[in-house]
Protein backbone atom coordinates (compact mmCIF):
# COMPACT_ATOMS: atom_id res chain seq x y z
CA UNK A 1 0.00 0.00 0.00
CA UNK A 2 0.99 3.66 -0.35
CA UNK A 3 2.49 5.16 2.36
CA UNK A 4 0.79 8.52 1.71
CA UNK A 5 -2.23 7.30 1.54
CA UNK A 6 -1.99 5.50 4.74
CA UNK A 7 -0.60 7.98 6.73
CA UNK A 8 -3.34 10.33 5.79
CA UNK A 9 -6.02 8.07 6.35
CA UNK A 10 -4.62 6.59 9.34
CA UNK A 11 -4.82 10.98 10.39
CA UNK A 12 -8.56 11.63 8.94
CA UNK A 13 -9.73 8.40 10.98
CA UNK A 14 -8.43 9.24 13.99
CA UNK A 15 -9.45 12.93 13.49
CA UNK A 16 -13.27 11.29 12.75
CA UNK A 17 -13.12 9.48 15.83
CA UNK A 18 -12.43 12.66 17.75
CA UNK A 19 -8.93 12.05 18.68
CA UNK A 20 -7.16 15.30 19.32
CA UNK A 21 -5.95 16.40 15.85
CA UNK A 22 -2.30 17.36 17.02
CA UNK A 23 -2.03 13.37 18.19
CA UNK A 24 -3.92 12.00 14.72
CA UNK A 25 -1.43 13.71 12.87
CA UNK A 26 1.84 12.36 14.75
CA UNK A 27 0.36 9.03 14.66
CA UNK A 28 -0.54 9.13 10.90
CA UNK A 29 2.91 10.35 10.37
CA UNK A 30 4.53 7.49 12.40
CA UNK A 31 2.38 4.93 10.32
CA UNK A 32 3.21 6.48 7.00
CA UNK A 33 6.71 6.51 7.92
CA UNK A 34 6.37 2.84 8.86
CA UNK A 35 4.93 2.07 6.02
CA UNK A 36 6.97 3.20 3.54
CA UNK A 37 10.23 0.89 4.92
CA UNK A 38 11.57 3.96 7.16
CA UNK A 39 12.63 2.84 10.72
CA UNK A 40 11.01 4.55 13.90
CA UNK A 41 14.31 6.90 14.51
CA UNK A 42 14.34 7.52 10.95
CA UNK A 43 10.38 8.59 10.76
CA UNK A 44 11.21 10.57 14.29
CA UNK A 45 13.84 12.22 12.49
CA UNK A 46 11.89 13.07 9.19
CA UNK A 47 9.46 14.67 11.84
CA UNK A 48 11.31 16.72 13.75
CA UNK A 49 13.45 17.84 11.15
CA UNK A 50 10.28 19.60 9.56
CA UNK A 51 8.75 20.95 12.80
CA UNK A 52 10.81 24.12 12.77
CA UNK A 53 8.80 25.47 9.64
CA UNK A 54 6.09 25.72 11.11
CA UNK A 55 7.25 27.73 14.23
CA UNK A 56 7.24 31.00 12.55
CA UNK A 57 3.79 30.87 11.11
CA UNK A 58 2.77 29.77 14.93
CA UNK A 59 4.36 32.33 16.79
CA UNK A 60 2.76 34.88 14.04
CA UNK A 61 -0.66 33.25 14.75
CA UNK A 62 0.23 33.63 18.47
CA UNK A 63 0.92 37.16 18.21
CA UNK A 64 -2.12 38.17 15.92
CA UNK A 65 -4.12 35.92 18.58
CA UNK A 66 -2.82 38.33 21.36
CA UNK A 67 -3.42 41.67 19.02
CA UNK A 68 -6.91 40.76 18.43
CA UNK A 69 -7.91 39.67 22.06
CA UNK A 70 -6.28 43.53 22.84
CA UNK A 71 -8.46 44.89 20.13
CA UNK A 72 -11.76 43.36 21.21
CA UNK A 73 -11.09 44.96 25.02
CA UNK A 74 -11.20 48.24 23.16
CA UNK A 75 -15.50 48.21 23.03
CA UNK A 76 -15.31 48.01 19.23
CA UNK A 77 -16.82 44.77 18.88
CA UNK A 78 -19.31 45.31 21.07
CA UNK A 79 -20.70 48.50 19.44
CA UNK A 80 -21.01 46.16 16.42
CA UNK A 81 -22.90 43.96 18.50
CA UNK A 82 -25.07 46.15 19.62
CA UNK A 83 -25.70 47.97 16.16
CA UNK A 84 -26.66 44.32 15.03
CA UNK A 85 -29.25 43.95 18.40
CA UNK A 86 -31.29 47.19 17.42
CA UNK A 87 -31.90 44.87 14.18
CA UNK A 88 -33.36 42.16 15.86
CA UNK A 89 -36.63 41.92 18.28
CA UNK A 90 -37.01 39.68 20.68
CA UNK A 91 -40.70 39.24 19.88
CA UNK A 92 -39.35 37.71 16.58
CA UNK A 93 -39.87 40.62 13.68
CA UNK A 94 -38.79 38.43 10.71
CA UNK A 95 -38.03 41.32 8.31
CA UNK A 96 -35.64 42.78 11.09
CA UNK A 97 -34.36 39.28 12.11
CA UNK A 98 -33.73 38.16 8.11
CA UNK A 99 -31.71 41.66 7.77
CA UNK A 100 -29.59 41.03 10.80
CA UNK A 101 -29.05 37.67 9.23
CA UNK A 102 -27.97 39.32 5.58
CA UNK A 103 -26.06 41.67 7.35
CA UNK A 104 -24.03 39.31 9.41
CA UNK A 105 -23.60 37.06 6.54
CA UNK A 106 -22.09 39.87 4.28
CA UNK A 107 -19.69 41.02 7.03
CA UNK A 108 -18.04 37.62 7.76
CA UNK A 109 -17.78 37.19 4.04
CA UNK A 110 -16.46 41.26 3.62
CA UNK A 111 -13.85 40.21 5.98
CA UNK A 112 -12.94 36.80 5.16
CA UNK A 113 -12.31 37.73 1.72
CA UNK A 114 -10.36 40.88 2.19
CA UNK A 115 -8.45 39.02 4.94
CA UNK A 116 -6.39 37.39 1.87
CA UNK A 117 -5.98 40.28 -0.18
CA UNK A 118 -6.98 44.04 0.81
CA UNK A 119 -6.04 43.69 4.59
CA UNK A 120 -3.84 40.31 4.53
CA UNK A 121 -3.91 39.31 8.06
CA UNK A 122 -5.46 36.14 7.44
CA UNK A 123 -7.55 34.10 10.26
CA UNK A 124 -6.14 36.74 12.30
CA UNK A 125 -9.61 38.84 12.45
CA UNK A 126 -11.73 36.16 13.32
CA UNK A 127 -11.07 35.43 17.51
CA UNK A 128 -11.68 39.79 17.20
CA UNK A 129 -14.62 39.46 15.21
CA UNK A 130 -16.70 36.31 15.88
CA UNK A 131 -16.77 35.43 19.86
CA UNK A 132 -18.30 38.82 19.86
CA UNK A 133 -21.20 38.09 17.83
CA UNK A 134 -21.70 34.32 19.10
CA UNK A 135 -24.49 35.78 21.34
CA UNK A 136 -26.10 37.41 18.26
CA UNK A 137 -26.14 34.02 16.18
CA UNK A 138 -27.38 32.07 19.15
CA UNK A 139 -30.58 34.41 19.10
CA UNK A 140 -30.69 34.00 15.60
CA UNK A 141 -30.45 30.20 15.68
CA UNK A 142 -27.77 30.66 13.03
CA UNK A 143 -26.29 26.99 12.33
CA UNK A 144 -22.84 27.47 13.20
CA UNK A 145 -21.52 25.37 10.29
CA UNK A 146 -23.07 27.38 7.82
CA UNK A 147 -20.79 30.22 9.01
CA UNK A 148 -17.96 27.90 9.43
CA UNK A 149 -18.18 27.50 5.66
CA UNK A 150 -18.73 31.23 4.59
CA UNK A 151 -15.37 31.95 6.56
CA UNK A 152 -13.83 29.28 4.73
CA UNK A 153 -15.02 30.20 1.55
CA UNK A 154 -13.75 33.76 2.10
CA UNK A 155 -10.43 32.17 3.13
CA UNK A 156 -9.55 30.12 0.05
CA UNK A 157 -11.56 31.08 -2.74
CA UNK A 158 -9.64 35.04 -3.09
CA UNK A 159 -5.86 33.24 -3.06
CA UNK A 160 -6.95 30.74 -6.22
CA UNK A 161 -8.35 33.50 -7.99
CA UNK A 162 -6.90 37.00 -7.29
CA UNK A 163 -3.48 37.95 -7.53
CA UNK A 164 -2.83 40.19 -4.33
CA UNK A 165 -1.93 39.42 -1.07
CA UNK A 166 -1.39 36.38 -0.26
CA UNK A 167 -3.11 35.13 -3.62
CA UNK A 168 -0.08 36.84 -4.81
CA UNK A 169 2.35 34.35 -2.76
CA UNK A 170 0.15 31.29 -4.12
CA UNK A 171 -0.04 32.02 -7.58
CA UNK A 172 3.80 33.30 -7.61
CA UNK A 173 4.56 29.89 -5.87
CA UNK A 174 2.44 28.04 -8.69
CA UNK A 175 4.36 30.07 -11.42
CA UNK A 176 8.07 29.25 -9.88
CA UNK A 177 7.48 25.52 -9.38
CA UNK A 178 5.89 24.99 -12.86
CA UNK A 179 8.78 27.08 -14.13
CA UNK A 180 11.10 24.86 -12.21
CA UNK A 181 9.40 21.79 -13.31
CA UNK A 182 10.04 22.55 -17.03
CA UNK A 183 6.98 24.82 -18.13
CA UNK A 184 7.24 28.61 -18.00
CA UNK A 185 4.31 30.39 -17.40
CA UNK A 186 3.48 33.92 -17.82
CA UNK A 187 2.16 34.87 -13.95
CA UNK A 188 -0.80 36.60 -15.55
CA UNK A 189 -2.12 33.79 -16.79
CA UNK A 190 -3.10 32.33 -14.09
CA UNK A 191 -6.22 34.13 -12.50
CA UNK A 192 -7.93 33.15 -16.40
CA UNK A 193 -7.40 29.53 -15.60
CA UNK A 194 -8.59 29.76 -12.40
CA UNK A 195 -11.98 31.33 -13.53
CA UNK A 196 -13.66 28.00 -13.44
CA UNK A 197 -12.57 26.21 -10.26
CA UNK A 198 -13.20 29.20 -8.04
CA UNK A 199 -17.13 29.07 -9.87
CA UNK A 200 -17.04 25.62 -7.82
CA UNK A 201 -16.19 27.47 -4.60
CA UNK A 202 -18.92 30.09 -5.62
CA UNK A 203 -21.05 26.92 -6.24
CA UNK A 204 -20.24 25.59 -2.94
CA UNK A 205 -21.33 28.48 -0.66
CA UNK A 206 -24.77 28.35 -2.58
CA UNK A 207 -24.81 24.47 -1.66
CA UNK A 208 -24.13 25.46 2.41
CA UNK A 209 -26.73 28.22 2.50
CA UNK A 210 -29.34 25.01 1.36
CA UNK A 211 -27.98 22.77 3.73
CA UNK A 212 -27.55 24.69 6.62
CA UNK A 213 -30.46 26.83 6.30
CA UNK A 214 -32.49 25.76 9.01
CA UNK A 215 -32.24 27.05 12.44
CA UNK A 216 -30.26 24.92 14.55
CA UNK A 217 -30.62 25.55 18.61
CA UNK A 218 -27.57 26.53 20.67
CA UNK A 219 -27.72 27.21 24.63
CA UNK A 220 -28.99 31.02 24.57
CA UNK A 221 -27.33 33.68 27.03
CA UNK A 222 -29.37 36.75 27.10
CA UNK A 223 -28.04 39.69 25.33
CA UNK A 224 -28.44 43.64 26.80
CA UNK A 225 -28.21 46.04 24.19
CA UNK A 226 -27.56 48.50 27.11
CA UNK A 227 -24.58 46.65 28.70
CA UNK A 228 -23.22 45.95 25.47
CA UNK A 229 -22.66 50.22 24.60
CA UNK A 230 -20.17 51.20 27.16
CA UNK A 231 -18.73 54.59 27.37
CA UNK A 232 -15.82 53.76 24.30
CA UNK A 233 -14.14 56.57 24.46
CA UNK A 234 -13.68 58.16 20.60
CA UNK A 235 -9.75 58.62 20.71
CA UNK A 236 -9.53 54.70 22.15
CA UNK A 237 -11.66 54.07 18.28
CA UNK A 238 -9.40 56.19 16.57
CA UNK A 239 -6.09 54.75 18.12
CA UNK A 240 -7.35 51.19 17.41
CA UNK A 241 -7.84 52.03 13.87
CA UNK A 242 -4.17 53.55 13.59
CA UNK A 243 -3.06 50.58 15.24
CA UNK A 244 -4.99 48.74 12.40
CA UNK A 245 -3.37 50.39 9.93
CA UNK A 246 0.18 50.32 11.12
CA UNK A 247 -0.43 47.01 11.47
CA UNK A 248 -1.12 46.31 8.32
CA UNK A 249 1.38 48.50 6.68
CA UNK A 250 4.63 46.92 8.58
CA UNK A 251 3.30 43.86 6.83
CA UNK A 252 3.16 44.81 3.93
CA UNK A 253 6.41 46.51 4.30
CA UNK A 254 8.37 43.46 5.81
CA UNK A 255 6.22 40.36 4.47
CA UNK A 256 6.25 39.36 8.26
CA UNK A 257 2.64 39.09 10.20
CA UNK A 258 5.41 38.92 12.97
CA UNK A 259 6.56 42.39 12.72
CA UNK A 260 3.13 43.82 11.57
CA UNK A 261 1.28 41.66 15.07
CA UNK A 262 3.94 43.66 17.11
CA UNK A 263 3.68 47.15 15.28
CA UNK A 264 0.00 46.80 15.97
CA UNK A 265 0.40 46.12 19.50
CA UNK A 266 2.87 48.84 20.10
CA UNK A 267 0.56 51.57 19.10
CA UNK A 268 -2.28 50.27 21.36
CA UNK A 269 0.32 50.40 24.14
CA UNK A 270 1.66 53.78 23.17
CA UNK A 271 -1.72 55.39 22.92
CA UNK A 272 -3.05 54.25 25.88
CA UNK A 273 -5.88 52.62 24.16
CA UNK A 274 -4.54 49.29 25.57
CA UNK A 275 -4.43 49.42 29.78
CA UNK A 276 -0.99 48.80 30.84
CA UNK A 277 -2.32 46.78 33.57
CA UNK A 278 -4.29 44.70 31.17
CA UNK A 279 -1.84 44.51 28.67
CA UNK A 280 -0.05 40.52 30.04
CA UNK A 281 -2.93 39.21 30.69
CA UNK A 282 -5.10 40.64 27.49
CA UNK A 283 -1.97 39.26 25.27
CA UNK A 284 -1.38 36.24 27.12
CA UNK A 285 -5.11 35.41 26.93
CA UNK A 286 -5.08 35.94 22.94
CA UNK A 287 -2.21 33.79 22.64
CA UNK A 288 -4.04 31.12 24.27
CA UNK A 289 -6.35 30.87 22.19
CA UNK A 290 -4.42 30.23 19.17
CA UNK A 291 -2.06 28.38 20.60
CA UNK A 292 -4.16 25.06 19.34
CA UNK A 293 -3.63 26.10 15.51
CA UNK A 294 -0.22 26.76 16.18
CA UNK A 295 0.50 23.66 17.63
CA UNK A 296 -1.45 22.17 14.72
CA UNK A 297 0.40 24.20 12.19
CA UNK A 298 3.29 22.98 13.87
CA UNK A 299 2.99 19.55 13.88
CA UNK A 300 1.51 19.41 9.79
CA UNK A 301 4.74 20.45 8.86
CA UNK A 302 6.57 17.41 10.61
CA UNK A 303 4.01 15.64 8.98
CA UNK A 304 4.58 16.65 5.60
CA UNK A 305 8.35 16.05 6.15
CA UNK A 306 7.79 12.54 6.88
CA UNK A 307 5.29 12.41 3.71
CA UNK A 308 8.03 14.21 1.67
CA UNK A 309 10.76 11.49 3.60
CA UNK A 310 8.46 8.52 2.03
CA UNK A 311 8.98 9.67 -1.81
CA UNK A 312 5.41 7.82 -1.94
CA UNK A 313 4.03 11.06 -3.38
CA UNK A 314 6.11 10.07 -6.89
CA UNK A 315 5.20 6.22 -6.61
CA UNK A 316 1.22 7.48 -6.55
CA UNK A 317 1.24 9.28 -9.27
CA UNK A 318 3.75 7.54 -11.64
CA UNK A 319 1.41 3.95 -10.60
CA UNK A 320 -1.96 6.10 -11.39
CA UNK A 321 0.01 7.12 -14.73
CA UNK A 322 0.55 3.46 -15.73
CA UNK A 323 -2.75 2.70 -14.82
CA UNK A 324 -4.30 5.48 -16.82
CA UNK A 325 -3.37 4.68 -20.36
CA UNK A 326 -3.87 8.14 -22.09
CA UNK A 327 -6.89 8.08 -20.18
CA UNK A 328 -7.08 12.05 -20.16
CA UNK A 329 -10.49 12.73 -18.10
CA UNK A 330 -9.64 10.28 -15.90
CA UNK A 331 -5.90 10.99 -15.39
CA UNK A 332 -6.69 14.96 -14.37
CA UNK A 333 -9.50 13.43 -12.00
CA UNK A 334 -6.81 11.15 -10.24
CA UNK A 335 -4.17 13.92 -10.07
CA UNK A 336 -7.14 16.21 -8.46
CA UNK A 337 -7.73 13.51 -5.97
CA UNK A 338 -4.36 13.13 -4.81
CA UNK A 339 -4.07 16.98 -4.61
CA UNK A 340 -7.12 16.56 -2.22
CA UNK A 341 -5.17 13.56 -0.66
CA UNK A 342 -1.82 15.38 -0.24
CA UNK A 343 -3.23 18.53 1.18
CA UNK A 344 -6.02 16.72 3.21
CA UNK A 345 -3.09 15.34 4.74
CA UNK A 346 -0.36 18.25 5.35
CA UNK A 347 -3.87 21.07 5.99
CA UNK A 348 -0.68 23.52 3.40
CA UNK A 349 -2.20 24.64 -0.03
CA UNK A 350 1.19 26.62 -0.20
CA UNK A 351 2.99 23.74 0.58
CA UNK A 352 1.12 21.33 -1.59
CA UNK A 353 2.37 23.02 -4.61
CA UNK A 354 5.98 22.13 -4.50
CA UNK A 355 5.03 18.46 -3.85
CA UNK A 356 2.78 17.89 -6.84
CA UNK A 357 3.93 20.41 -9.36
CA UNK A 358 7.59 18.41 -10.50
CA UNK A 359 5.31 15.72 -10.72
CA UNK A 360 1.77 17.00 -12.48
CA UNK A 361 3.87 19.46 -15.07
CA UNK A 362 5.45 16.64 -16.92
CA UNK A 363 2.60 14.01 -16.95
CA UNK A 364 0.09 16.78 -17.93
CA UNK A 365 2.35 17.85 -20.91
CA UNK A 366 2.75 14.08 -21.79
CA UNK A 367 -1.21 13.97 -21.72
CA UNK A 368 -1.35 16.42 -24.23
CA UNK A 369 -3.26 19.22 -21.87
CA UNK A 370 -2.30 22.86 -23.05
CA UNK A 371 -1.04 25.56 -20.55
CA UNK A 372 -4.06 27.13 -19.01
CA UNK A 373 -5.04 23.82 -18.39
CA UNK A 374 -1.99 22.24 -16.72
CA UNK A 375 -2.38 25.86 -14.70
CA UNK A 376 -5.69 25.18 -13.54
CA UNK A 377 -4.71 21.65 -12.74
CA UNK A 378 -1.99 22.68 -10.27
CA UNK A 379 -4.32 25.31 -8.77
CA UNK A 380 -7.05 23.19 -8.06
CA UNK A 381 -4.86 20.48 -7.23
CA UNK A 382 -3.47 22.76 -4.26
CA UNK A 383 -6.22 24.25 -3.04
CA UNK A 384 -8.43 21.21 -2.65
CA UNK A 385 -8.48 19.75 0.83
CA UNK A 386 -7.60 23.06 2.13
CA UNK A 387 -11.44 22.84 3.17
CA UNK A 388 -11.82 19.94 5.07
CA UNK A 389 -8.47 19.26 6.27
CA UNK A 390 -8.45 19.10 9.89
CA UNK A 391 -4.54 20.85 10.19
CA UNK A 392 -5.69 23.15 7.77
CA UNK A 393 -6.08 27.02 8.80
CA UNK A 394 -8.72 27.59 6.71
CA UNK A 395 -10.66 25.27 9.01
CA UNK A 396 -8.85 26.04 12.33
CA UNK A 397 -9.71 29.62 12.05
CA UNK A 398 -13.58 29.18 11.85
CA UNK A 399 -13.03 26.68 14.80
CA UNK A 400 -11.36 28.84 16.97
CA UNK A 401 -13.81 31.79 16.74
CA UNK A 402 -16.79 29.47 16.91
CA UNK A 403 -15.86 26.91 19.69
CA UNK A 404 -15.00 29.51 22.76
CA UNK A 405 -18.57 28.55 24.00
CA UNK A 406 -17.20 24.86 23.51
CA UNK A 407 -20.89 24.65 21.06
CA UNK A 408 -18.54 23.59 18.29
CA UNK A 409 -16.94 21.17 17.00
CA UNK A 410 -13.63 21.20 14.90
CA UNK A 411 -14.11 17.81 12.58
CA UNK A 412 -18.40 17.60 12.50
CA UNK A 413 -19.47 21.19 12.55
CA UNK A 414 -16.27 22.84 10.82
CA UNK A 415 -14.03 20.06 8.66
CA UNK A 416 -17.05 17.92 7.44
CA UNK A 417 -19.70 20.64 5.83
CA UNK A 418 -16.57 22.52 4.34
CA UNK A 419 -15.18 19.42 3.28
CA UNK A 420 -18.78 18.41 1.36
CA UNK A 421 -19.52 21.88 0.20
CA UNK A 422 -16.21 23.08 -1.37
CA UNK A 423 -14.28 19.77 -2.52
CA UNK A 424 -16.44 18.00 -4.35
CA UNK A 425 -17.68 21.39 -6.30
CA UNK A 426 -14.03 22.30 -6.80
CA UNK A 427 -13.22 19.23 -8.52
CA UNK A 428 -16.06 18.93 -10.60
CA UNK A 429 -15.92 22.34 -12.31
CA UNK A 430 -11.79 22.01 -11.84
CA UNK A 431 -12.21 18.50 -14.12
CA UNK A 432 -14.40 19.99 -16.28
CA UNK A 433 -12.87 23.40 -16.92
CA UNK A 434 -9.17 20.97 -17.57
CA UNK A 435 -10.32 18.60 -19.52
CA UNK A 436 -13.31 20.44 -21.76
CA UNK A 437 -12.31 24.31 -21.66
CA UNK A 438 -9.06 25.08 -21.02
Amino acid sequence: MNAVLIAVAVMLVLSLLRINVVFSLIIGALVGGLTAGLSVAETIKAFTGGLGAGATIALSYGLLGGFAVAISKTGIPELLVAAILKLVRREGDSQKTGLAKTLIFLLLLMMAIFSQNLIPIHIAFIPLLVPPILKVLNMLQIDRRLIATILAFGLITPYMLLPYGFGAIYQEIVATQMGLSGLAINLDDIPGAMVIPALGMVAGLVIAFVLYRKPRQYKQQEVEVEKLQLNVKKSSVFFTIISLIAALYVQIETDSMIAGALAGITVLYITGALKWKEADLLLTEGMRMMAFVGFVMITANGFASVINATGDVENLVEASAKLLAGNVSLAVLIMLVIGLIVTMGIGSSFATIPIIAAIFVPLGLELGLSTMAIIALIGTAGALGDAGSPASDSTLGPTAGLSVDGQHNHIWDTCVPTFICYNIPLIIFGWFGIVYIL
